[in-house]
């Protein structure tokens, strides 16, 4: 039977469809949203919804999608959604990434997440790229420093391997991998695996790529078409189906959009099903 939720502490459990904001922001992920008000409604949306685990960064716009949470938080009263949220990245331009893993930078990154989400902590705080140019223990060290500060309740990494994430864990445990996969995309699968073993969440990143596999034509038609569903529905339904650590956070500016990806979690896919897609994410 697949978890509808998954359990970070005591305090915190949510359900496992997530939502991301990265597509809140401009063009390339850089500037405003050309409707500053359309992002709004969509975070109101997702905060009104049984979505309660949101990932975001001030990466995104830069601050921008951080804005937009604010924004919408300010005027929420419900039960707690859980904020994840990440640093270590530097942006000059649209689609332009730059990872800067210097300890200061990354202590200011988290000050800044805080205030530009108008949060006095943050539920999780994750390493967006570990920087080369420092030693892992400096830049997973300053998150543990935050987090004995009462700033940080959880620490994750994100697209890394099994050797940084055991690194990063004999500096501080590990709640989180946040690393590319989808039904076409497994590269990572052995993370994944590690994640499962250990009950870490994986947070795929890109969730919805599935390639010629989604065309009209496509073999993934059928079993959409059996379930009343779209292909993106379907991809989502794989993941939630393929581990119970498994966290997507679909993102969209669009509140039909949003709505249909969490239709996603109502559908159950049977053992057969589950092969015939996952045979088909092989063939690619």
């Amino acid at each position: 039977m697949v978890a509808k939720t998954f359990k970070f502490d005591d305090d915190l459990e949510v359900n496992r469809l997530g939502y991301g904001t990265m597509q809140l922001p401009g063009k390339g992920v850089w500037g405003p949203n050309a409707n500053p008000k359309a992002a709004v409604d969509v975070m109101d949306a997702v905060l009104n919804s049984d979505v309660n685990f949101i990932d975001t960064a001030d990466a995104y716009g830069p601050l921008f999608a951080n804005d937009y949470v604010r924004q919408a938080l300010q005027d929420y009263e419900g039960a707690h959604k859980m904020i994840a949220t990440k640093v270590g990245f530097t942006r000059q331009g649209p689609d332009v990434w730059t990872p800067l893993g210097n300890p200061d930078y990354l202590r200011q990154q988290v000050e800044i997440n805080l205030f530009s989400l108008g949060l006095e902590s943050l539920d999780l705080i994750q390493l967006h790229r570990i920087d080369p140019h420092y030693p892992l223990a400096d830049q997973v060290g300053v998150l543990a420093d935050m987090k004995k500060e009462g700033k940080v309740k959880h620490i994750g990494l994100s697209q890394v391997t099994i050797d940084d994430i055991e690194a990063a864990q004999k500096i501080t445990p590990i709640a989180s991998v946040q690393n590319r996969y989808n039904l076409t995309d497994r590269h990572d699968e052995g993370v994944l695996n590690y994640a499962d073993q250990h009950h870490i969440a994986f947070i795929p990143w890109y969730p919805l790529a599935t390639g010629h596999l989604a065309t009209a034509t496509g073999p993934l038609a059928d079993i959409a078409k059996a379930h009343r569903a779209t292909p993106a529905q379907i991809a989502l339904a794989w993941l939630l189906h393929r581990s119970d650590v498994i966290l997507p956070i679909p993102g969209t500016s669009n509140v039909n959009h949003f709505f249909s990806n969490t239709a996603a979690s109502r559908i159950t896919l049977s053992a057969e099903e589950m092969t015939q897609l996952t045979n088909l994410g092989d063939a690619e």
